[in-house]
């Protein structure tokens, strides 16, 4: 199993989902990739989920606030990114075309955060570890294996995560096509892809299964729906789905 115990800066470290129905939402995923929760109390009447695979942190489910709630906004996967000062990196954010949502604040002892958006209106948090570096378990069955920007301007969205965190980029084949990678020190991170006609500019999370085929026909079967159809390159095969309240994300199986 691979154990993270830190992240540097610029690497995704860290999602969550915020949902209508969050218990619907832990039988759902609990289901399809065998996970068990961890109940942190967030304050009298909510919880913060943490999602666990064997012994190590994958993710977390959480309850929608009252103003998303009231506001019709759909259940979301958030993509979280590691920064050494989130006071600083956050600084860079509007000189770099990009929108501060939420200025810093602390998570208890948890760690730092704050809530961002880039020149092209994708989301993303910034997270300045403390007690949670993020997820301890990732690129095993039941946890994530990859963070992709979705985005419709590549190269505004790309100029700003280097400027605001040194994230780079290098492009390499996917199959028959390009893929333009996220690099941190020269290690691919992440990746990006180009947004559809009538596709929001987002991060999506894709977490890694035994089986595409299989997940896509237990997904189904517990009521959530298939977006993108799996697509098969040389490393694995991917395929991207909506749980029941709403929820977007992806899976991906190793190619054998």
């Amino acid at each position: 199993m691979t154990q993270r115990t830190s992240y540097r800066q610029g690497t995704p470290n860290w999602v969550d989902l915020q949902t209508t129905d969050q218990d619907a939402a832990k039988s759902f995923y609990a289901e399809l990739f065998g996970w068990s929760y961890d109940e942190q109390p967030m304050d009298e009447q909510a919880t913060y989920c943490m999602a666990m695979v064997g012994n190590g942190v994958a993710a977390a489910i959480a309850p929608q606030s009252p103003e998303m709630r009231a506001a019709g906004a759909p259940p979301t996967w958030n993509t979280f990114l590691a920064v050494d000062d989130v006071d600083a990196a956050t600084g860079r954010v509007e000189a770099a075309g990009g929108q501060v949502l939420m200025p810093p604040f602390d998570v208890m002892d948890s760690g730092r955060m704050s809530f961002v958006a880039d020149p092209t209106g994708a989301q993303v948090l910034l997270w300045q570890a403390n007690q949670h570096i993020g997820a301890t378990v990732v690129n095993e069955p039941g946890s994530v294996i990859w963070n992709e920007l979705i985005t419709d301007d590549k190269d505004k969205a790309l100029g700003f995560y280097d400027t605001v965190l040194g994230i780079g980029s290098m492009t390499s084949q996917l199959g028959d096509l390009p893929y333009t990678g996220l690099t941190v020190d020269g290690e691919m991170v992440g990746g990006t892809a180009d947004a559809r006609d009538g596709e929001a500019n987002q991060w999506r999370v894709y977490f890694s299964v035994d089986s595409s085929s299989a997940a896509i026909k237990q997904a189904v079967e517990l009521g959530g729906s298939v977006i993108d159809e799996p697509f098969t390159a040389q490393i694995g095969t991917f395929a991207v789905l909506r749980d029941p309240q709403g929820g977007v994300f992806g899976v991906f199986s190793r190619a054998s």
